[in-house]
């Protein structure tokens, strides 16, 4: 919800996909994000940050005047998601999508 919310792709619960949405990215102006690999680690690092200082948001902890922040999955962490009978969540993605 939050990378559809972002302009992001929507996924199907079981990909091995992590998506890398931009909020606000100044250059490239148009750039979409990637879908990159479930294990790929990214590391973006800030250019000259006394000129541009820059703010990082993860799962809603901002951390400010950063440096540098590294993207990767963290495959150690759960999650059990429940539905009600006829209500999962692949039906769902798919109705938010194409109806």
């Amino acid at each position: 919800a939050y990378n559809y919310s972002a302009h992001g792709p929507i996924l199907p619960i079981g990909a091995d996909v992590l998506a890398l949405t931009p909020i606000a990215a100044y250059r490239p102006r148009r750039w979409r994000g990637a879908l990159l690999p479930k294990l790929a680690k990214v590391r973006i690092e800030v250019l000259e940050p006394e000129k541009r200082p820059v703010m990082a948001d993860a799962d809603g902890h901002p951390a400010g005047n950063i440096l540098a922040v590294e993207v990767a999955t963290a495959t150690e962490i759960e999650h059990r998601v429940m539905f009600d009978p006829g209500h999962g969540l692949e039906e769902r993605l798919i109705r938010e999508q194409f109806v």
